[in-house]
């Protein structure tokens, strides 16, 4: 199919869907349709954008993707490359392969950006050693620097030393010591145009400096070219000598004030009381030498140690060049010296900033000098002139990653096809994470836990965020695996285990952080009957418990009263409480009424009892059941993605079923042999019967005794005597109470019957 037979109208092309997670889903089957993509209605799209990290596709592929560089691929940027793909290939079928190499005969050459990538695609086998290669691939593009190693030019505006020769190669390392280097595609390290120039302006702008000090050099230069160095010298002195000079006057002034200006004796017991050096900061606030009415300042001997070595450097470039050898100076002649560096000072204030003066003026003005700024320019505009063969390069390494990769995020954004077709693995799963005797492939990178939790909740999954770490190579990353078959008993924060990320590496996993969904129907069946028992486990451990702290305070309190209780009293026994077994009759009566009234309503079912019992299973697990119903029913992809930076576009629903195919449990193989004797399983002997013997049977005998069975089943078994006594007793109307034959009084006995007095005849 060529292109210009390929064209699509809106109303021509006929779109196919299939529906999975609850939503139709556009199918991409031909060439064709990711030619009439962009007709595609965006409501219909699976996803309007996803970030260009985190995602099990090649990094490079998706920055390609994403033109304006912001870390995030939408739907324009899918229809441009998506177009783009498709017009430099004969039949856009091509990409539904997704192959990691092109057919050389698959470019369109029909074009004039066409034939510049097949042009290139050739010139880069060429340079790897393939001329006879047929195909290109994303291992031959991969690296810029193989295939530009062995050039001088390569289109990108910059050239190393190895494009120029002589001066101009030594001017190249001169730049690029000043200013540093930019990477060639060969790798190499060279220089661009804006390099050049930059150069250049800052070696004229020095030089021009310099020119100004040159044309007044008696003023701004007194010493020559060891001006600068003279000027520093008496730039580090000059504060502390006007210092000096300015106590000396006001000494002269009053001589009061003598003392205060050499400092006081206390602040030389101060210091001499501790370890100090001739640099440290007290003796550096004294002054320069000892201050005395006019007096000159000494350059040898008398001057304050830590001052000592600064002024020994300014009277050598100062002082001795300007006024020869000299022990002292007086103010007159610290005067005249500060006046010769005044227009120095001045053009100083206007020294430019630049990178270049390391290299000295003379190097600088040699290399103006030399014409290298035009060869340079020259050489630059000689690389620039390939640049469109080497964005062709570019576009050869775009096409090849477009040709394996393209189709797969097409069903992964447009579609969710490889989420839900189970063939294979979505983008956006990292892998598959082992723990507790299952299998989760829904398994999604994240970078903050709590920012992700906070959305993905809604979900309305059983989510374990795990921190795994790859020892080897000491990487680190964090997963939130969604567990949707099974239950959480055994999941917990801190349970390890072991994850496989999709190059087949595996990762120690540990859970850090938990969102409790339901999981599955058996873990709601179950649940109302677990919380029972941890009830009474709870229970039965908290009883234990204040009865092992209570039991040494009993035990002291029972020590304590023998020691103080008479023997008489000790010896004496409590009486028989009849009114305590008369309650515990009562008591026991009443459960076995309630229990008898349970039985008799349940036996009475007869043919129904199987039914009877569903509905009392039904009652106690329906409600658990049907909340997980509604639960299990509302279960979205949509808030687990978006939580990553997806912008999910559809109610990408995990039912039941498909929730039991992304998590996995254990099973044995067909065919297997499993030798289901336990050798270490409790086995039953003399305890449990004695258990049956001392609890179960007295049970039963008491419940038989106080007539449950007799409600529940009249006739099955022999009337007890509580029983019959009971039925016997009458029911006084007033009293409310059974009354017996025994105590009734004797004028409401029935009249003895009378002899016969007669015989028959």
């Amino acid at each position: 199919m060529d292109n210009a037979d390929s064209a699509v109208r809106p109303a021509d092309h006929i779109w196919k869907f299939f529906r999975a997670g609850g939503f139709c889903q556009v199918r991409l089957d031909s060439g064709r349709d990711l030619l009439a993509l962009d007709q595609l209605d965006q409501k219909l799209w699976a996803a309007l954008s996803c970030p260009t990290q985190g995602l099990e596709l090649d990094v490079r592929t998706l920055e390609l993707i994403d033109a304006d560089k912001d870390g995030r691929i939408r739907v324009p940027e899918i229809l441009a490359a998506t177009k783009w793909a498709c017009e430099l290939l004969k039949n856009p079928d091509v990409l539904l392969h997704a192959s990691p190499l092109l057919p050389l005969a698959a470019i369109n050459d029909q074009t004039e950006e066409g034939q510049r990538v097949l042009h290139s695609a050739r010139h880069i086998l060429d340079n790897l050693g393939k001329k006879q290669a047929v195909e290109i691939g994303v291992e031959d593009t991969t690296s810029t620097e193989r295939i530009f190693a062995q050039t001088i030019f390569n289109g990108d505006g910059i050239i190393t030393e190895d494009a120029a020769e002589g001066d101009t190669r030594a001017v190249i390392a001169d730049i690029i010591t000043c200013l540093g280097a930019e990477t060639d595609r060969s790798g190499k390290g060279g220089v661009s145009q804006a390099k050049v120039n930059q150069f250049f302006a800052e070696s004229q702008a020095f030089s021009d400096w310099w020119t100004t000090a040159e044309q007044k050099a008696a003023d701004i230069l007194p010493l020559g070219q060891d001006t600068l160095a003279a000027a520093d010298a008496l730039a580090a002195v000059k504060a502390k000598i006007d210092d000096f000079f300015a106590r000396c006057r006001l000494a002269a002034f009053d001589a009061r004030a003598l003392v205060a200006l050499n400092r006081q004796e206390s602040e030389y017991l101060a210091i001499a009381a501790k370890d100090f050096t001739i640099t440290a900061a007290e003796v550096a606030g004294f002054p320069l030498a000892r201050v005395e009415a006019s007096r000159a300042l000494p350059l040898i001997k008398g001057v304050n140690p830590a001052w000592a070595d600064a002024i020994a450097l300014w009277r050598d470039k100062v002082v001795r060049p300007l006024l020869g050898e000299k022990d002292e100076i007086t103010e007159q002649e610290w005067s005249t010296i500060s006046a010769r560096f005044v227009d120095l000072s001045g053009w100083l204030a206007l020294k430019p900033k630049t990178m270049v003066e390391h290299l000295g003026l003379a190097r600088v003005r040699e290399i103006l000098a030399g014409g290298h700024r035009e060869k340079l320019t020259e050489l630059i505009a000689r690389d620039q002139a390939l640049e469109p063969e080497a964005s062709a390069i570019a576009a050869v390494d775009k096409l090849v990653r477009l040709n394996r990769d393209l189709y797969q995020l097409l069903n992964n954004f447009v579609a969710f096809r490889d989420f839900y077709g189970r063939r294979d693995l979505a983008a956006f799963q990292a892998g598959t994470l082992y723990l507790d005797q299952r299998a989760c492939e829904l398994c999604i990178r994240v970078l903050d836990v709590g920012k992700h939790a906070a959305l993905a909740h809604l979900s309305g999954m059983y989510l374990a965020y795990c921190d795994v770490v790859r020892k080897a190579t000491s990487e680190t990353m964090t997963i939130a695996a969604a567990f949707t078959a099974g239950d959480s008993d055994n999941l917990m924060v801190g349970r390890n285990g072991v994850f496989y990320d999709r190059k087949g590496q595996d990762w120690d996993a540990t859970i850090v952080r938990i969102v409790d969904n339901p999981i599955s129907f058996q873990q709601a069946f179950w649940a109302p009957y677990k919380r029972v028992i941890r009830w009474v486990e709870d229970q039965v451990a908290k009883h234990a418990a204040a009865a092992d702290a209570s039991t040494p305070n009993q035990m002291t309190a029972a020590a304590t009263l023998a020691g103080s209780t008479p023997p008489a009293q000790v010896a004496t026994k409590s009486k028989f409480d009849v009114g305590v077994v008369a309650a515990l009759g009562v008591a026991v009566g009443g459960l076995t009424a309630a229990l008898g009234v349970v039985l008799q309503a349940f036996f009475g079912l007869r043919l129904w009892m199987p039914a009877g019992l569903l509905a009392l299973v039904l009652l106690i697990s329906g409600p658990s059941m049907l909340i997980a119903y509604l639960k299990l029913r509302q279960r979205n992809l949509g808030p687990l993605l978006d939580a990553t930076g997806w912008a999910v576009n559809s109610k990408a629903k995990i039912n039941i079923p498909f929730g039991r195919s992304l998590t996995t449990t254990a099973k044995l193989p067909l065919g297997a042999i499993a030798d289901l004797v336990d050798p270490f399983v409790i086995k039953r002997h003399w305890k449990g019967k004695a258990f049956a013997a001392v609890v179960v049977i007295p049970l039963l005998l008491s419940l038989w005794f106080f007539g449950a069975f007799e409600r529940a089943m009249p006739g099955f078994l022999p009337q007890s005597w509580w029983v019959r006594h009971r039925q016997m007793a009458p029911k006084d109307p007033a009293a409310g109470q059974m009354t017996t034959a025994a105590t009734m009084p004797a004028a409401t006995l029935p009249a003895a019957s009378a002899p016969a007095t007669g015989s028959a005849r």
